[in-house]
């Protein structure tokens, strides 16, 4: 296929059609110089309607599936092609590889020739593609929902490697997730679902939770004010205050609730140790609470002394004030 010359070969396979038709498939295809043409694009240029333009299109077809017989061995090239990818290709990339670059538009109308091939143009989950007969496209929407039932059970991106499936081969997989706008890869080569903030970060509460993700640790948000680009500060604060996800464990510093801290005041965190552990020393409650809270020691015991929720028993214990308990 290196030696052909798809402008030559397209320009042979028109030639000899009526002038209208020839007119058409210029314009359809953009062999004219311009970008291809939509049929109502045609149609109103020649003020007819666009059932008859597709209907001088498919005559002009006719006449060249006449002569493409010679032609055979770009067309079943074509085929390989695609069984090396599963039988699938996002339109961009397949273009440019076989086009290499300089003959984009004349791959597009061969393929339009043979009815083995057929294209699907962009949807809500997909990008514009093209397909083998077959079970191919069947088979395509299948395994993108394992994948995406695969990364909903992982539970956060991944790198390629871990969204390998026994039934695909790399190729096949590559071509998947070209394809598929369900699946998406951040500037970290990690893969996953399209709504995941990880993968496409939506306003400044996602960009917050993705700067928490990565330094793995609670920050002021000052701190995380200054790593995220163009933030302010009273914004950024207002945004974690509001978010659910995010949980104030000291004065101004955040930490996410998915690593185990939950919301309240640190009386409140006193008062679910107290509920679950039983009287506690003075000494165990700092050492409990201090792993949930970033505030000092003093702060603790003055919550601790507030004899509304709590007792101290003759053994230097603490305990919940009955009815709390």
């Amino acid at each position: 296929m290196k030696k052909l010359n798809f402008s030559k070969i397209c320009q042979d396979l028109i030639s000899g059609l009526p002038k209208r038709q020839k007119e058409v498939l210029l314009r359809r295809f953009g062999f004219d110089g311009s970008e291809r043409k939509t049929l109502e694009e045609i149609g109103e240029n020649f003020k007819i309607t666009r059932e008859r333009v597709r209907q001088i299109q498919e005559d002009a077809f006719s006449k060249i599936k006449e002569k493409i017989g010679k032609y055979q061995d770009i067309f079943e090239n074509f085929e390989k092609y695609f069984l090396h990818f599963g039988g699938v290709k996002k339109e961009e990339i397949l273009l440019e590889e076989l086009g290499r670059k300089k003959w984009k538009k004349e791959i597009y109308f061969l393929l339009s020739l043979d009815e083995r091939f057929k294209r699907y143009p962009e949807k809500k989950d997909h990008y514009p593609f093209w397909a083998l007969e077959g079970d191919f496209v069947e088979r395509a929407k299948r395994n993108t929902d394992v994948l995406c039932q695969k990364l909903k059970e992982i539970g956060r991106p991944v790198p390629f490697k871990n969204l390998n499936l026994q039934s695909l081969e790399k190729p096949d997989l590559i071509s998947l997730l070209e394809i598929t706008k369900r699946i998406q890869r951040n500037g970290e080569e990690f893969y996953g679902l399209k709504d995941w903030p990880e993968i496409n970060p939506r306003g400044i509460r996602d960009k917050a939770f993705l700067v928490l993700k990565k330094n793995k640790k609670p920050l002021h948000f000052t701190e995380i004010t200054k790593l995220i680009e163009g933030a302010h500060l009273q914004t950024v604060h207002n945004e974690l205050i509001r978010d659910g996800r995010f949980v104030l464990i000291g004065r101004g510093i955040y930490a996410l609730k998915e690593w185990g801290y939950e919301p309240g005041f640190v009386k409140d965190i006193i008062v679910k140790i107290l509920k679950e552990k039983g009287p506690l020393e003075k000494n165990e409650i700092l050492k409990d609470v201090l792993k949930h809270r970033m505030v000092k020691e003093n702060t603790i015991l003055l919550n601790l002394s507030n004899k509304k929720y709590f007792l101290r028993d003759p053994q230097g214990k603490y305990n919940l004030k009955p009815g709390l308990i």
